[in-house]
């Protein structure tokens, strides 16, 4: 077994609501091909859409599988701060507890974090989705954040509870570390989400536009809640193109119309001297792997 530091982590409560669906000034969404379209886009309860569906093909933009969830308590000293802490402290893994309305008790699992709305994606089964109401609160065990490898110095993890590490079960080889992943991504394709500072939330998209290349590297595929490694990518500060480096997240949000986006990624791990080994393997999925569907 790889050696954590998981006996230090902290486990602390953060919670948010189930949120509306939402719309900009203009209902429009212009795509790359210069096209108006109205799509279904980010927030709600996504009542056919989880993780383990396909990222593309749906009639959608930046749609969040299950259920979007934000803290809107505002505190004066810090702006966003509650809803801040909730994305930064939640993890990829987490337990999530539906604590109000007629789903109250259920179970869930934290599945990604989407950058810019700031939301916390968590899936739920089918049954407690009918339950469901949009403003339900919902508390998340947040654990994960500070967790390190500690034979590997030169990766970062973050992002990840360390029983999702535990699931994915990567393995040491030599003084690197082996993970699945369901696809290997050019660094060239990643668009919105660059510029950010830090990785300890948000996301950034794979742009699929270019059929050649997502044919090359077979993207067309992208499942909600893949592993992916992105290749020349490293994520220590932030995002950036460094030749060599490898990051790996997981898939978060689907495909999208509008330039510069696509299936969004969570990091999960990232390594500037290229310390990560990608292995492919088609059940690098987080429903798979912490067994949420059984019917994929």
């Amino acid at each position: 077994m790889l050696k954590t530091n998981v006996d230090k982590l902290v486990k602390i409560s953060v919670f948010g609501e189930v949120v509306s669906p939402v719309f900009g000034r203009s209902i429009y969404d212009i795509s790359a091909k210069g096209v108006p379209m109205v799509l279904p886009g980010v927030g709600g309860i996504t009542y056919n859409i989880r993780v383990g569906d396909p990222a593309c093909g749906w009639e959608a933009d930046h749609v969040e599988p299950c259920v979007s969830v934000e803290n809107k308590e505002n505190d004066p000293r810090f702006g966003q701060g509650a809803n801040t802490a909730f994305n930064v402290l939640s993890c990829v893994g987490n337990e999530a507890l539906v604590v109000t309305g007629d789903a109250k008790g259920a179970k869930g699992v934290v599945t990604g974090k989407h950058g810019g709305i700031e939301h916390v994606l968590v899936d739920f089964q089918a049954e407690t989705l009918e339950k469901l109401m949009l403003s339900d609160k919902v508390l998340v065990k947040a654990f994960g954040v500070g967790l390190k490898l500690l034979d590997f110095p030169q990766i970062i993890v973050m992002n990840m509870d360390p029983r999702f590490l535990k699931a994915l079960n990567p393995k040491p080889k030599g003084d690197k570390l082996e993970v699945p992943v369901t696809h290997v991504v050019p660094a060239a394709t990643m668009g919105s989400g660059l510029g950010m500072n830090h990785t300890y939330s948000g996301d950034y998209d794979i742009q699929l536009f270019d059929e050649g290349v997502t044919k090359k590297y077979g993207l067309e595929d992208l499942r909600l809640g893949d592993v992916v490694a992105i290749m020349d990518a490293d994520h220590s500060f932030g995002r950036i193109y460094k030749q060599g480096a490898v990051s790996v997240g997981i898939v978060v949000h689907t495909n999208c119309v509008t330039s510069g986006h696509g299936p969004g990624v969570t990091t999960l791990f990232t390594s500037s001297k290229g310390k990560i080994v990608p292995r492919i393997d088609a059940k690098a999925n987080i429903a798979t792997l912490l067994k949420l569907r059984t019917d994929i």
